[in-house]
């Protein structure tokens, strides 16, 4: 083997390196083969993202217009509550002064039930007593009554008007 002339060792070492050289680029080729795979991958991946991105932001905007909105309109709505307490306050008062002065002509002290004998209670057997008339609940009120307080409130006065007056009879 070793008369061998020296350009016959050199390629055939060159050789060797060749077919190494060749199983090299033969395993690159598939990593860049996956590599590539995956990169698109990757942008479909990424166009999904952005996709999203773009949905949470126009939804974010819509919450943020949507928020806007509600706050306006509970501070209306404030506002509302606000005039409406002052006109039942204002309703409250008349209507106390309506009983006092009802309590007057019906001859019943303020703040004092009509005073009953005990041996006439005693005697008598139990009647049944007339149902308390009472103003509509607010929830019970149909939506057009709704946003009439004053109209309410000169329905109980009404009622309680007939009931001082079956208490004073």
């Amino acid at each position: 083997m070793l008369n061998l002339p020296l350009s016959l060792v050199i390629e055939g070492l060159v050789a060797i390196l060749l077919v190494i050289t060749i199983g090299y680029c033969i395993l690159l080729n598939g990593r860049l083969k996956r590599l590539r795979a995956d990169e698109e991958g990757l942008r479909a991946t990424i166009a999904e993202l952005l996709t999203a991105t773009e949905i949470a932001e126009r939804a974010i905007q819509g919450l943020r217009t949507t928020s806007a909105q509600c706050d306006q309109t509970l501070g209306q709505r404030l506002h509302q509550a606000g005039q409406v307490s002052d006109e039942l306050s204002t309703k409250l008062t008349a209507a106390g002064a309506v009983v006092e002065r009802l309590g007057k002509m019906a001859g019943i002290p303020m703040g004092e039930a009509p005073a009953t004998k005990p041996a006439a209670r005693a005697v008598k057997p139990a009647q049944p007593q007339p149902a308390p008339v009472q103003a509509p609940s607010i929830q019970a009120v149909p939506a057009q009554q709704a946003a009439s307080p004053s109209r309410r409130l000169d329905d109980a006065a009404r009622a309680l008007q007939e009931r001082l007056q079956r208490v004073a009879s």
